[in-house]
């Protein structure tokens, strides 16, 4: 489960260190893609493989699948951390985020987002609220 919140740095060569709690379970590979909001998501190999297969199976002459995977394939970039635990960021996957030196690094379960530390402080406050609403909808009473 990759969950939590931490600020590495983005360095000038467009790395950064992954936070020491998820390179176990990115040592074997790990994807980046565009995500929604703005943000770049890291799969471990093992998910983006899962949903690769999902996108095979859905129909191509459904022109939303076709929108949806041709933006995920095309920004996608394979990759494994280095000894340092260092993470490159392709120059296009970082000009879509917005990144600069500040990132934040969030786990969404079996996932993990890259934000631009100020795209995501405006994401969290103007969804807060929503976050206290939304929880009844998310999971409901049993």
């Amino acid at each position: 489960m990759l969950m939590g919140t931490y600020t590495p740095k983005l360095d000038d060569k467009g790395r950064l260190f992954l936070p020491a709690k998820f390179r176990d379970q990115l040592s074997e590979g790990l994807v980046v893609t565009r995500g929604q909001e703005r943000c770049l998501t890291v799969w471990p190999m093992s998910a983006f493989s899962q949903l690769a297969g999902q996108a095979q199976e859905a129909p191509v002459t459904d022109k939303a699948v076709r929108d949806y995977t041709r933006l995920l394939f095309a920004g996608a970039s394979d990759d494994q951390p280095d000894k340092q635990g260092r993470l490159s960021i392709p120059p296009m996957l970082r000009e879509y985020a917005s990144l600069s030196k500040d990132v934040i690094v969030i786990g969404v379960g079996n996932r993990l987002e890259i934000w631009d530390a100020a795209r995501w402080q405006e994401y969290t406050d103007a969804r807060e609220q929503a976050f206290s609403d939304l929880s009844d909808e998310v999971f409901p009473a049993t």
